[in-house]
């Protein structure tokens, strides 16, 4: 086994190192499962790698550190090395529990019964597996946090007395994802958008300000069907609009869940709704074979339960603490898309779930609504990229064989790729769409209202019209940049003279074009 550890690689999966090395930490850990037992875990995003030289830095794919940080030449050693360095991966550490036994933890614990890096790995064990170990409990001592708010965000903190670990994961056995610290998240936090939303919204009129939101709502349940290629009827886009503004309102739920399905598939009810009971997966048929080609396979049908009620307890715990609310939705929203435990509906709920979190938390005031899903369309490459992120590497981990019915079947335990995963990536793009929304999308839309206000107070000064047809022409302008085509004035519009036209069209140049 010691060879893994002593050997100097200048590429790991593809991923070539900034300069030769030893592996370190969970890159070795990760090695050691393959090469010693045959398991495959996702990467996470940065790996660790020791060199000779005497330069500490870090590249998107790696963090390098020098020849005095090289860890001891064993589990232990790239245990604690990791905690210390990188962070905890919850998938990783389980997997790699279950494989090596209890032998090395108890060894690492009895060495040192007081390190912190020792109770944390004692604590992990017992935690992830559910398993007591043969240790007395600790008497003496102070806590210790278990997630080091250096390295990734802490949940509300739980003592654990045998261990002396304050537990601070930001969820629970059945479901936890974890973010990482990074530059791109601080920033966005010392921002305060929400701060600067509030702000930006108190000097406005309030009707201006509910037209604003009214109109919104239906612009962003719009932007959700098409992101899945669907364009419902107007009743349908408004329904689930109304159903977003009224997001933050009911606590989560499965019923919860179950009710927001109702309302986005509509009256075409699908044959089994609610929670699955059978498998799903994301992707294609194979034309000749019709063989299931996966993008992304959901979590077990008989894994729904638990992992769900997970999701809803974390949630709830998050909601009692001051975890950033951008970041809890991305936990919460993410979460639940990857699970994908419905059979239709489960993207546009997982983008109403990012609504739903803000408002809970207070984010969002309740007279404002995100569009976030206008912003996550107008996106829609990265998006893809994000999800994909999860997807890919997991499809490789999953054993399936093709149903009767060209469906799936899961062969093999995958609750865990479900519970246990970073969501660093999804964290940063939503906070990306949460910045556009309220820098762009949301001003553009109060520019427009105020504009459209000023546009039909001229055309009220110049002609009788009903407001519908006002609205009209306003639109067959904006459409047409600016110029009502002939054949709209001399069908709708034929009680308007040429010179009244004219004059409607300049003032629409200068209220709507010129700045």
């Amino acid at each position: 086994m010691s060879n893994y550890f002593s050997r100097k690689i200048s590429s790991f999966h593809g991923r070539e190192t900034p300069e030769e090395g030893f592996l370190a930490g969970h890159a070795m850990l990760i090695e050691l499962l393959e090469k010693e037992y045959g398991k495959t875990v996702p990467l996470p995003d940065q790996l660790a790698i020791v060199t000779g030289k005497h330069q500490r830095y870090n590249t998107d794919l790696w963090q390098v550190f020098t020849t005095r940080h090289k860890p001891n030449d064993n589990i232990a050693g790239h245990l604690a090395f990791a905690l210390k360095y990188e962070g905890i991966e919850l998938y990783i550490l389980k997997v790699l529990f279950l494989q090596i036994g209890e032998g090395p933890v108890l060894h690492m614990v009895n060495k040192e019964p007081t390190s912190q890096y020792a109770r944390r790995v004692w604590f992990l064990y017992e935690w992830l597996l559910d398993k007591r170990l043969d240790l007395p409990d600790l008497k003496t001592g102070s806590y210790v946090e278990l997630v080091n708010p250096k390295l990734q965000y802490p949940g509300p903190p739980r003592n654990s007395t045998r261990h002396r670990i304050k537990n601070n994961l930001p969820g629970n056995f059945e479901f936890c994802p974890l973010i990482r610290r990074t530059v791109k998240l601080e920033r966005y936090i010392t921002m305060d958008l929400h701060q600067k939303l509030t702000v930006g919204l108190s000097t406005l009129d309030k009707e201006l300000v509910r037209r604003t939101a009214a109109f919104l709502m239906l612009k962003d349940s719009k932007a959700s069907f098409e992101i899945e290629g669907e364009i419902p009827p107007n009743i349908r886009a408004r329904n689930w609009g109304k159903a977003i503004g009224q997001a933050g309102k009911k606590p989560l739920t499965i019923r919860e869940i179950e009710r927001l399905q109702h309302l986005v598939i509509g009256s075409r009810q699908l044959k089994d709704m609610g929670l699955r009971t059978g498998e799903g997966f994301i992707g294609e048929h194979d034309r000749k074979t019709f063989l299931p080609i996966p993008d992304h396979i959901s979590a077990r049908a008989k894994d729904l339960s638990s992992l769900l009620r997970g999701l809803i307890e974390t949630n709830k715990q998050l909601q009692k603490s001051n975890f950033d609310p951008v970041l809890a939705s991305a936990i919460i929203a993410f979460g639940f898309v990857f699970i994908h435990p419905l059979s239709d509906g489960n993207g546009r709920i997982h983008r109403y779930l990012i609504h739903h979190i803000l408002a809970e938390m207070g984010f969002a005031g309740r007279e404002m609504i995100f569009p976030v899903s206008a912003a996550i369309l107008d996106r829609i490459a990265d998006y893809q990229n994000i999800l994909e992120s999860f997807s890919g590497p997991r499809l490789e981990l999953i054993e399936w064989k093709t149903t009767s019915d060209h469906n799936i079947e899961i062969q093999n335990e995958t609750a865990d790729l479900y519970r246990y995963f970073d969501l660093t990536r999804q964290a940063e793009f939503l906070y990306e769409c949460i910045e556009d929304t309220i820098d762009r999308i949301i001003p553009e839309e109060i520019d427009y209202l105020q504009k459209y206000d000023r546009m039909i107070q001229f055309i009220n000064h110049y002609a009788t019209l009903p407001d519908t047809k006002a609205d009209l022409l306003i639109k067959f302008l904006l459409q047409n940049k600016g110029i009502l085509p002939k054949r709209k004035r001399e069908k709708e519009f034929a009680e308007l003279t040429i010179e009244v036209i004219y004059i409607i069209e300049q003032a629409y140049t200068k209220i709507f074009v010129e700045v």
